[in-house]
């Protein structure tokens, strides 16, 4: 499941939330219980780690076939 990022825009107060993308956005703050609490644009946090991800199949660097072999 997601992990949604909350602030209040009342309070300040600010929390992450795991959530279905299906349920309902939270609106009352736990804090202050005022009706301001405001879902976040945060960035994903993940990385990719392994073979064959772009980081390590694209990095640059010489080319594999030459162009006659294409």
């Amino acid at each position: 499941m997601p992990i949604y990022a909350y602030r209040c825009a009342a309070c300040g107060h600010s929390d992450e939330h795991i959530q279905k993308m299906s349920d309902d956005t939270l609106t009352v703050c736990p804090a202050c219980h005022a009706s301001s609490y405001e879902k976040q644009l945060t960035a994903a946090g993940f990385q990719l780690k392994g073979n064959g991800w772009y980081v390590t199949d694209f990095k640059g660097g010489p080319s594999s076939k030459s162009p006659t072999d294409a």
